[in-house]
């Protein structure tokens, strides 16, 4: 059985989703720094760590690549 789901946002609502989904992102970044503390970030990682706190706190939102880290 296959449903067809269609839900309409709107742009206040989709603001709000793309939000909370940015401090989801942030905070799993946390979570996973606090459990791998044996792990170093690299010093441009650790810029970018920051320019992502920094656009989170001012309200922007933040581009899942620039989470993202690097492979080695």
């Amino acid at each position: 059985m296959e449903l067809d789901l269609a839900v309409q946002l709107s742009e206040k609502q989709l603001n709000a989703v793309v939000k909370k989904l940015d401090s989801v992102k942030l905070e799993l970044l946390r979570l996973r720094a606090s459990l791998l503390p044996q792990e170093e970030l690299t010093a441009e990682e650790k810029k970018e760590l920051a320019l992502a706190i920094k656009e989170y706190e001012e309200g922007r939102s933040i581009p899942l690549p620039k989470l993202r880290r690097k492979p080695r």
